[in-house]
């Protein structure tokens, strides 16, 4: 027994798509402009900064395709639509930027012992490009910021290249100061300790929902004792809460109920007791939840069963 559900459509993501559209254009654009920069300084922290950019424009397009699949229908082929393209594109993102923050720190480690010449005037030039280039990114986001999690994410992205850009222009002053070139690398080792947590911690998240793994934040344990909570449950077992996309966790389970809810008309309100539990008492909300009632008699005619 279940209840249908229509919650595919009319997120909040997709009332923001032309800021995040311009938000992608700027961040792009700067991100062409510091890799330039990068070659025409030879300095490892504007380039590590570009990284840093790649990062967050693949961010803000993530955020602009879901923006846009988000309003899409589902259909009899794909009855979620395509919310989870958003995962495998995440997943693809965070593998490629691990394998370059490491990089980068290696890079960087090995300047620190033979430092390399670096074009300070040019480095600080593009620094500069790419701070004005956030902060209007940041002016244009900042309206919409908090009507979804596409937007409050679009935000933190663009404010840590901001920060990534002000490290850059500092490194720049230090060695036309001071020539003392190694900040480069000092930069380019900070800035990368600023991406790998993150993108681990994404890739992380991403394969989770891949490997369809109980949503984080969610005691599996704490949602059965939940359920055998609600009168006259007598056992649940084969319970799986996975998620399909970001804020879409999706539950079943087969629920043992008293013989009599079957003969007394009680079976319509037990459901819906168990999906206002689901739906109300964890930090996670799952409001796509779908619930076998069973009779104690029919575990004998379970296939497959367990906990």
């Amino acid at each position: 027994m279940g209840h249908d559900h229509h919650h595919i459509g009319g997120s909040p993501a997709g009332q923001h798509r032309g800021r995040l559209a311009v938000a992608f254009g700027i961040t792009t654009a700067v991100l062409v402009a510091q890799v330039v920069g990068a070659l025409l300084s030879g300095s490892l922290s504007l380039l590590v900064d570009s990284a840093h950019m790649l990062t967050d424009a693949g961010g803000l397009l993530m955020a602009l395709v879901a923006a846009s699949l988000v309003t899409r229908p589902a259909t009899d082929r794909r009855t979620w639509g395509l919310r989870r393209a958003e995962v495998l594109a995440a997943t693809a993102q965070a593998a490629v930027l691990l394998i370059v923050g490491v990089y980068v720190l290696v890079e960087a480690v090995r300047r620190l012992f033979s430092p390399a010449e670096v074009a300070s005037t040019e480095m600080l030039v593009f620094g500069v490009i790419g701070l004005v280039g956030n902060l209007v990114a940041l002016g244009v986001l900042a309206g919409g910021r908090s009507s979804s999690f596409n937007m409050r994410a679009a935000f933190l992205e663009v404010l840590n290249d901001a920060l990534g850009s002000v490290a850059v222009i500092i490194a720049a002053i230090v060695i036309a100061l001071t020539g003392w070139t190694r900040a480069d690398a000092v930069v380019a080792l900070l800035i990368g300790a600023l991406i790998l947590p993150r993108t681990w911690k994404l890739l992380r998240e991403t394969v989770d929902v891949l490997l369809e793994s109980t949503p984080r934040g969610l005691d599996l344990e704490s949602v059965r004792s939940h359920l055998l909570g609600v009168p006259r449950v007598i056992e649940v077992h084969d319970l799986h809460v996975t998620q399909i996309a970001t804020g879409l966790p999706v539950l079943t389970a087969h629920v043992v109920v008293d013989d009599s809810c079957f003969h007394d008309g009680h079976a319509p309100q037990m459901l819906d007791a168990l999906q206002s539990c689901v739906a109300e008492h964890f930090p996670i909300s799952i409001e796509h939840s779908t619930f076998q009632l069973e009779p104690e008699r029919h575990a004998q005619h379970e296939r497959g069963h367990h906990d």
